[in-house]
């Protein structure tokens, strides 16, 4: 019984040291399958930060790539700013240079201008010329049968050289020109005059252009213009009352070969198929014309013309010389004489007087000068 009894402990510890141990191999176990799966998650984190660490690297290096070629870029930009701010400056001077060598144009176009207005206004002339008999001739041909072609004329207009004379200015005229030559080369000359001494200056004659030219005129023995016809009805019918009022021998027309008319400027041409109609026809001025009631035209001859040998002279006269700054010490007559027997004598360097004339003070004249025939 004491055995049994003792027995029974020894054997629960034994069986409760099992039960521990059993317990202590399963927590072992479980032990070793937790380090197991921590070092699986340590290996793998292991792996992703290095995975990590590389792309972090590779993200480094691409951001220094990035700021590298930022830095380039920016370096480029300032540089192709620098280009553009040069070129837009060289620009900008480009355009104030044009700018100015534009007004500098205009300035030069507008002198130009107002030379070329002064030089029409010199070379215009304005003249009201006399009624002249004129003398045509013309040149032996042979007669002809053809009267259509038109009346020609040529005129000849040449314009007369000037010089404004005013007060205490003489001009003087020498048969020779080595006597006018002299004069000139003397700065001053002293003429008696009263029993006082005059200083007068010698001067060469300058003179504005003048012009010659020659018009030729065509006057059509076939044609007239009407002029002063009202736009009454149509142009057609205009037409046909012009053609039928022209074409009448009691009002002095004849056969029409065509008609032309304007209603915007009431103007018209009429040909006639025969010459000499259009002739008396001009001569008279005037025509009726049946319209919408009689109305008197006005009728004109049809002419052309043209401007040729157009030709300018310009120089000074090589035998007529100006006295100038001469005092009024006398009556005009005398001072005149004194100072044609002044310049006649040899040893004053003169020679044989053409013409003189001599203005006193407070007077003005405007001289002439004739072209000289040249013997052939």
């Amino acid at each position: 019984m004491a055995d049994m009894y003792n027995n029974r402990p020894v054997n629960d510890e034994v069986n409760g040291g099992l039960a521990g141990l059993d317990e202590a191999k399963k927590d072992l176990e479980m032990w070793k399958i937790k380090a197991e799966k921590a070092d699986d998650v340590k290996s793998r984190l292991i792996v992703e930060k290095l995975e990590e660490d590389e792309a972090k690297e590779k993200a480094k290096q691409e951001m220094l790539a990035l700021v590298e070629k930022n830095n380039e870029y920016q370096k480029d930009f300032a540089q192709s700013l620098s280009s553009v701010q040069d070129e837009i400056g060289k620009l900008a001077k480009r355009k104030q240079d044009l700018l100015d060598k534009l007004m500098r144009c205009q300035a030069e176009l507008e002198a130009k201008r107002a030379e070329s207005t002064k030089l029409k206004q010199k070379f215009k002339i304005y003249a009201l010329i006399p009624d002249t008999e004129m003398r045509f001739t013309t040149q032996d041909t042979e007669e002809t049968d053809d009267n259509s072609q038109p009346i020609r004329g040529v005129f000849t207009i040449s314009q007369r050289s000037t010089v404004f004379l005013q007060g205490g200015q003489a001009l003087i005229t020498f048969e020779e020109e080595k006597v006018a030559s002299q004069i000139l080369k003397i700065a001053k000359c002293a003429v008696s005059c009263d029993n006082k001494s005059l200083d007068v200056k010698p001067k060469r004659i300058s003179m504005d252009p003048v012009v010659k030219f020659e018009v030729h005129i065509d006057v059509s023995r076939k044609e007239i213009k009407v002029s002063n016809v009202p736009p009454s009805m149509p142009e057609e019918r205009v037409r046909d009352r012009l053609e039928m009022s022209f074409s009448r021998p009691s009002r002095g027309g004849g056969e029409v070969e065509g008609v032309e008319y304007d209603a915007n400027t009431g103007t018209g041409h009429v040909t006639f198929l025969h010459p000499g109609v259009a002739e008396s026809l001009a001569l008279r001025g005037r025509h009726h014309v049946d319209l919408d009631s009689d109305v008197n035209v006005q009728v004109g001859p049809i002419y052309k013309y043209k401007l040729r040998k157009f030709q300018t002279f310009c120089g000074f006269p090589k035998r007529t010389i100006l006295l100038d700054d001469i005092g009024d010490t006398s009556d005009e007559e005398d001072l005149q004489d004194h100072l044609e027997i002044h310049f006649q004598k040899p040893s004053n360097c003169g020679g044989e007087i053409e013409s003189i004339k001599y203005l006193s003070g407070g007077k003005a004249a405007l001289a002439f000068f004739c072209e000289e025939e040249r013997d052939e």
